[in-house]
């Protein structure tokens, strides 16, 4: 089985450092999901995969080998920063991409086209990419890094400039690349979009790794838990303020009347219990354990909020 394996990496620029020491693993045919805030070392840690930065010490390795050119080849990637040639048509700078990673004609025109009516560019395939929105430009650089049929592919911030219609293009793509056992790696600001789509994900933060894990196992290490009651009435209100391990945190209003009692709670505590209580105090019409998002675990581990 392939997979992407990084120990001990760090990379420094002078005297910033950038990545001060990542350690993980990316499964094969896995979607992982790389994230963290500004200046975290994401990028660092992409363009040391691909060969475009050498780290300052560590190890990076494809399916337990250095990554040489010859892999590199057999990987995609997708820049946060625009890199396409204005004045080149799109079906022609696909076709181009393709060719840089090896494939032949008439594949790179074939593979072009299929890539085209697969994120919905077919009527701006003949037209210089300089004439096209922010949005369908992205979706032509998304095409120019999965064109060769890579077994990894790298994307960073891959729904930048996109509406959310052209968002959820690029979101079935990603689904399709992952049916096909492409091992993909997402770095996005934009977590609720790939919450569903990743299996892993690791959350970096001052070029170390704060956590890792599926979102099931980020959530069983989640200190605390939240539940939404309602009716807000008095006999309910007694019920929860005399437990002394929950603390209201909010009120969920609606129509602008408070409309449900929220309290936190620790993740350890018998949920079952204070339901029945909650039950015998008086009429309850809703009771809901929420778990937390992956935007609250990322806050969290990167110190976002207290």
């Amino acid at each position: 089985m392939r997979s992407l394996t990084l120990s001990h990496v760090a990379r420094s620029f002078g005297d910033a450092v950038a990545v001060r020491d990542i350690s993980l693993t990316v499964p094969a045919g896995a979607t992982f999901g790389l994230l963290g805030p500004n200046g975290a070392g994401k990028t660092t840690t992409m363009r040391m995969i691909l060969g475009i930065l050498a780290p300052d010490r560590g190890r990076i390795t494809w399916n337990g080998a250095p990554i040489d050119a010859a892999v590199r080849m057999r990987f995609g990637y997708l820049p946060e920063e625009r890199g396409l040639y204005g004045k080149l048509r799109v079906r022609d700078q696909i076709a181009y991409f393709g060719r840089l990673h090896g494939l032949r004609r008439p594949h790179d025109d074939e593979a072009a086209q299929r890539w085209i009516g697969e994120l919905g560019l077919d009527e701006y395939a003949r037209l210089p990419c300089g004439e096209l929105s922010k949005g369908n430009q992205q979706k032509v650089q998304f095409a120019c890094a999965v064109v060769h049929g890579p077994e990894l592919v790298i994307l960073d911030e891959p729904f930048s400039g996109l509406d959310p219609a052209n968002a959820d293009v690029i979101l079935h793509a990603l689904r399709g690349l992952h049916a096909a056992g492409t091992t993909l790696i997402v770095s996005t600001h934009q977590m609720w979009q790939i919450e569903e789509v990743c299996d892993t994900f690791c959350i970096i933060a001052g070029g170390t790794v704060r956590t890792s894990g599926t979102l099931d196992e980020l959530r069983a290490a989640w200190p605390s838990r939240r539940i939404e009651v309602e009716p807000n009435v008095p006999a309910l209100r007694r019920v929860l303020d005399g437990l002394p391990e929950l603390h209201a945190s909010a009120m969920r209003t609606g129509n602008g009347v408070p409309s449900a009692l929220v309290y936190d709670l620790p993740a350890e505590a018998d949920v079952s219990a204070i339901l029945r209580q909650l039950v015998e105090a008086g009429g309850v019409t809703r009771f809901e354990r929420i778990e937390p998002s992956l935007q609250e675990i990322y806050a969290r581990t990167t110190g976002a909020t207290p």
